[in-house]
């Protein structure tokens, strides 16, 4: 059995990315990292072309995503991308979300 403390914190990251982030796959290359790197969480594109993010998972790893969310897939050009760190809400999966 693990000690509890040695269990690895989980921590969720809510991103925003702005730049040329729309219509050059950044939603889908997203959901492939993200789920490469075990993470749970959601994309979508925003109406004022950024897009938006969260990914649950260890503080290690989710940095990592982060990180990545700073280039992107090849055909986009990231201009900003601020983080908000969020109390973690046990997601599961990963998805793309549709704005409502």
């Amino acid at each position: 059995m693990q000690n509890p403390t040695s269990l690895p914190k989980i921590v969720r990251a809510h991103v925003f990315i702005s730049g040329r982030v729309q219509g050059v796959g950044y939603r889908y290359a997203t959901v492939d990292t993200a789920s490469q790197l075990g993470l749970t969480g959601w994309v979508r594109n925003l109406p004022d072309d950024r897009v938006e993010a969260v990914f649950e998972g260890s503080r290690m790893v989710v940095e990592d995503m982060v990180r990545w969310c700073h280039t992107g897939p090849p055909a986009a050009v990231v201009k900003d991308v601020v983080v908000e760190y969020e109390k973690p809400e046990g997601l599961r999966g990963f998805e793309v979300r549709r704005v409502e």
